[in-house]
């Protein structure tokens, strides 16, 4: 007779607990997960589309990924459990929502599971998971956005939104490429992020599309005024990858900072202008037909296509960022590394969980370093 075993599950970090009653006329307090400095977009749309009260999360800290981490499947990626992380300390600070967006990969389907284990755990929300209308017409957005949040959304007024959201998405974008070009050779230490910081304070204050124009105007001009001191032959690396861990730096550990830090010119096409808004996957297609002839997956295209675009750009280096088990970026890995050999191009391959730490990946990047600059300097 076969036996059942009882599985234990882990002892929690959170206590269940329903939401407090609120005032029915109160507004709709809104979190979203933390990605990136696309925070600024999320307030935007959260304050200017649904017309309803953002609520900032604070700066994750170990606890954040430590919630994820106890209350996840220990196989299932780093990305998942920083999300649950992040929507676990947005219910204890008083979300009535949580929105998902809809992520190229498993991250698409997480947001159904991620709400299961929430209310498991006693939680009471709604979930705007816009991986229901991926794909779909913006009046859809709206339509879904009206059931969950706030049904006297106007559906011209949520386009108009939504329009001005997604122009804001390509002017960070922008001032984040100019900001990871140049800031490892600024003169003045430390010009470059406070500008940065100062671009997006101003991009945060935005409400409406000329609001935001013109903060895109003034910040990419003080950013253009900054000193640099540009070396002869710059080293430069470019960072392609997976869709979360490389494109978020709690994610990552600050690695593009850490580049930085030491001289290194940036520059990484994985990011929600590339990705979702300007996303053309025949052409990228067309463009790694030499090493793929069919669709690996996700962000897999665009990974192989940035990589070979570094490579024959005369870039240093390339750095590979997925979080461990991603099986698209693992399915990645064989064909860069037959790039590399083409093109003669170093890619350090990093691979982050819930566990890897400062320590280990500073000792890698130096390695990396010492080994490009040597490698530039031999060919002089």
């Amino acid at each position: 007779m076969a036996l059942q075993l009882e599985r234990k599950r882990p002892p929690r970090l959170v206590l269940p607990r329903p939401r407090p009653k609120r005032d029915r006329h109160a507004r709709t307090r809104v979190a979203f997960l933390r990605y990136s400095y696309y925070d600024i977009v999320f307030k935007f749309f959260v304050e200017q589309v649904l017309d309803a009260d953002y609520l900032p999360l604070p700066e994750p800290t170990k606890r954040t990924v430590e919630l994820g981490s106890r209350n996840s499947s220990d196989s299932v990626c780093a990305p998942f459990k920083h999300i649950l992380g992040d929507y676990l300390e947005a219910l204890e600070l008083g979300a009535d929502v949580l929105v998902q967006f809809a992520g190229p990969c498993r991250l698409g389907y997480y947001g159904e599971l991620q709400e299961s284990i929430l209310r498991d755990l006693g939680y009471e929300f709604e979930m705007l998971n816009f991986a229901t209308v991926t794909g779909k017409p913006l009046t859809d957005y709206i339509e879904v956005c009206k059931k969950k949040v706030n049904p006297n959304l106007s559906v011209p007024h949520g386009v108009r939104g939504m329009l001005a959201a997604f122009k804001m998405i390509e002017c960070l974008d922008e001032a984040q490429d100019f900001y990871l070009a140049h800031a490892g050779f600024e003169a003045e230490r430390g010009s470059f992020a406070s500008t940065l910081a100062s671009y997006h304070a101003d991009m945060r204050a935005a409400a409406s599309d000329r609001d935001i124009a013109d903060a895109h105007k003034r910040g990419m001009e003080a950013l253009r005024e900054l000193p640099v001191r540009m070396p002869a032959r710059p080293l430069r690396v470019g960072v392609v990858g997976e869709y979360f861990t490389a494109a978020d730096p709690h994610s990552n550990l600050g690695l593009e900072r850490k580049l930085l830090d030491m001289g290194v010119g940036v520059h990484r096409m994985l990011n929600m202008t590339n990705r979702n808004l300007r996303y053309h996957e025949k052409n990228l297609r067309a463009s790694i037909a030499d090493y793929v002839r069919y669709d690996m997956g996700p962000t897999s295209s665009m990974t192989i296509a940035a990589a070979l675009k570094y490579a024959q750009e005369g870039f240093d280096g390339i750095v590979h960022l997925k979080s461990s088990g991603c099986t698209p970026e693992v399915d990645c890995i064989p064909v860069l590394q037959q790039v590399s050999r083409d093109t003669g191009v170093p890619i350090l391959y990093l691979s982050y969980d819930s566990q890897t730490s400062d320590t280990g990946l500073d000792t890698r990047l130096e390695a990396f370093y010492d080994m490009l600059a040597m490698k530039k300097e031999r060919a002089r």
